[in-house]
């Protein structure tokens, strides 16, 4: 079992920037690649940022790339996500996910484990 914890979210101006952390307890971190997903009101949950266990890959959505950059600190058991240029459309629920299975990373039914979220609004 892993617990999952984020924190970082809050409300800031087109342009700005957040770093949202999720912090991991329980089996050993580095067991499990990481990512995180958003969702939207009214709409379906969505892929965002994906790191591979020892951090040697990493993937991200096309409307972040460029903008967002997750990382892992594996001794500090947690997984980040800085996102800058900050556009009202990345407003959300933002949750991180723990993941053991060999599917696709794209799919939030492949992750193992979930956050419960942390919400991030950007004003225009």
């Amino acid at each position: 079992q892993v617990q999952l914890v984020e924190s970082g979210g809050g409300l800031v101006q087109a342009g700005g920037s957040l770093r949202l952390s999720c912090a991991a307890s329980g089996r050993a971190f580095s067991n499990y690649a990481m990512g995180w997903f958003r969702q939207a009101p009214g709409k379906e949950r969505e892929f965002v940022a994906y790191i591979s266990r020892y951090a040697g890959t990493t993937y991200y959505a096309d409307s972040v790339k460029g903008r967002f950059t997750i990382s892992r600190d594996n001794a500090k058991n947690t997984v980040y996500l800085q996102m800058n240029s900050l556009k009202p459309e990345d407003t959300a629920v933002y949750y991180c996910a723990a993941k053991a299975k060999t599917g696709t990373y794209l799919e939030g039914g492949q992750y193992d484990y979930w956050g419960q979220g942390t919400q991030v609004t950007v004003s225009s």
